[in-house]
């Protein structure tokens, strides 16, 4: 018994010579096509170094592009030639210039000895194969397709539009299902002879020269015709992305290719010696009776097709930077976002941080600098609080927080007069717990020693940026947990919702809140939110704060206790 190998040169011409005497060293005759592409001083020099080797045969050229008729052609011709030339072949082998033999050469003559009247070649039906790519699976063969979608791609997608709008379509000859699989098989001397000598292969070839990918369906449609039993299985590693492009096995793939059985594997980087030097270089005294099973391995293709497709979350890749929701996850960890807290509350960072554990930031988009916990100039990753810098990316800067400092949860301050950009995003973010007191950045304005002309200029300017975020905080697209208070509501009650907000955030300590931070001295604060009003600016924001003092002759409602145990 005899394998016949099939090889499809277009590059990497050395290790073609390399793969080919190592077929012939077993006893394989060799029929290689070289690609008319291939420039004609290489091409004989090719021919001049395997010319001592008697096995060795070379068809004639064509040019082979993908997806075009020329591959099967090359095929065609090639395996004809094996088939004439060396009568004692049962099985034929296609494989490229790129395909390596993981396997002695022995233990593949002794697993198709044991099935000597069994096709490998994967042949399925246009409705159960779930790989095909472009949008193009049944009309890949109803239409007609004269232009190389590589080269000429815009006269490709119009011949094929006007192909739709027209209607046209053609039949498949009498008798012919198409299938498809892939372009790698092993044919058995009856079945491929039938093929190639079939009365009828001119119509045959006539329909296919039109066929998109011919070559994953010439064969795997006619095989049914002639083959008494199809394996409907290749026996050749080849693993495709989510795009329909090929894997490139390097050097560090070595240990993944010996654990998946095969016989064969593509695509080999031309390069990787050390895959080259181990799998040529193994001999069959000790032959393994095993199945191919490149199975062993899809799940490690599977994880890496998902990290490219999908990426780690929050981690942002080249190929999805500039494309916002190709992200997989906003953000790699939860935070909180706290707008209007550090104008209430006294130290409101510092308590923050020892109730929860958690680093506390001031507002790390402030107009000034970024204020990091405990005043840092620099914070893991190498973020500097530099506003330019920030300001550059603010949505980078973000992310890259929340990546470098993963395991520890980040809260920062956030209020109007703020960056604005970083909105939007924190508002999609699962990942944030946005909390917020509206109104509350009247308090610095209150608490500050400006003419009153300018604090209303700059309360109407914050009140109508609040106003525009909260909006944003309440679109029907925010995915992040949101709480918002007016500062009326909130003063009135405020150990309810900090409470709620620290058992959210993971406090270092069970227990129920014992310490509360201490609010600033708001007296006289509802006579200055209704100076603003006189003045024709409305702060609707706060809510319905009420104007103090109390009358003296009004006998005050005893107020609620600010601490509750």
């Amino acid at each position: 018994m005899t394998v016949g190998i099939v090889m499809l040169v277009h590059t990497a011409l050395n290790r073609a010579e390399q793969v080919a005497r190592h077929w012939t060293a077993a006893g394989c005759p060799v029929v290689i096509h070289v690609d008319a592409h291939v420039p004609r001083d290489a091409h004989r020099a090719f021919l001049d170094r395997l010319s001592d080797d008697p096995m060795v045969r070379f068809s004639r050229r064509h040019v082979c592009e993908w997806g075009t008729w020329g591959l099967v052609a090359a095929t065609q011709d090639a395996a004809g030639l094996l088939l004439d030339t060396f009568a004692d072949v049962t099985h034929v082998y296609l494989t490229s210039g790129a395909c390596l033999p993981l396997r002695p050469v022995d233990e593949l003559i002794g697993y198709l000895r044991a099935s000597p009247r069994t096709d490998f070649i994967e042949s399925a039906t246009i409705s159960d194969v779930p790989w095909t790519m472009g949008g193009l699976d049944e009309e890949r063969f109803t239409l007609r397709f004269p232009f190389s979608w590589k080269r000429q791609r815009p006269l490709f997608d119009l011949a094929v539009d006007i192909q739709r709008r027209l209607k046209l379509r053609r039949r498949a000859p009498a008798g012919l299902v198409p299938h498809m699989g892939s372009q790698w098989w092993c044919l058995t001397r009856q079945t491929l002879s039938a093929i190639l000598q079939d009365p009828e292969r001119p119509r045959y070839d006539r329909y296919f020269r039109s066929v998109w990918i011919p070559d994953e369906s010439y064969f795997q449609t006619l095989v049914r015709l002639y083959s008494s039993n199809i394996e409907s299985r290749s026996l050749t590693l080849s693993k495709f992305d989510f795009q329909g492009k090929p894997h490139i096995f390097y050097d560090d793939h070595l240990q993944l290719l010996r654990r998946s059985d095969c016989f064969v594997a593509r695509k080999i980087w031309p390069h990787a010696d050390r895959l080259y030097d181990a799998f040529l270089g193994e001999t069959g005294a000790a032959a393994r009776q095993t199945e191919p099973s490149p199975a062993k391995i899809d799940r490690i293709f599977a994880r890496a097709v998902e990290r490219r497709t999908r990426g780690r979350p929050g981690l942002y890749m080249h190929s999805r930077f500039p494309n916002q929701d190709w992200e997989n996850g906003v953000t790699s960890g939860p935070y909180s976002v706290f707008q209007g807290f550090s104008d209430l509350f006294e130290d409101f960072e510092t308590w923050l941080s020892k109730a929860t554990g958690a680093r506390v930031h001031g507002h790390l988009f402030g107009p000034d600098r970024v204020e990091f916990a405990g005043g840092q100039t620099l914070v893991n990753g190498c973020l500097s609080d530099s506003v330019a810098r920030r300001d550059y990316d603010p949505k980078a800067f973000l992310t890259s927080l929340i990546w470098n400092t993963r395991g520890e949860r980040q809260c920062f301050q956030y209020g109007p007069a703020d960056n604005q950009t970083i909105a939007w995003m924190m508002a999609r973010d699962t990942n944030a717990q946005i909390s917020v007191i509206s109104g509350a950045w009247a308090v610095p304005l209150f608490r500050s020693n400006r003419n009153f002309a300018d604090l209303r200029a700059e309360a109407a300017r914050l009140q109508r940026i609040e106003h525009k975020h909260l909006d944003i905080l309440r679109s029907a697209h925010a995915r992040a947990r949101i709480r918002i208070w007016t500062m009326a509501e909130f003063v009135e009650s405020p150990m309810e919702p900090l409470q709620t907000l620290l058992d959210e955030i993971g406090s270092v300590r069970n227990a129920r809140l014992a310490e509360a931070p201490r609010m600033v001295n708001l007296e006289g604060f509802g006579q200055f939110l209704q100076n603003l009003k006189n003045q024709g600016m409305h702060p609707y924001l706060m809510g319905d704060f009420p104007v103090d003092p109390v009358p003296v002759n009004q006998t005050s409602q005893p107020r609620k206790p600010y601490l509750v145990r």
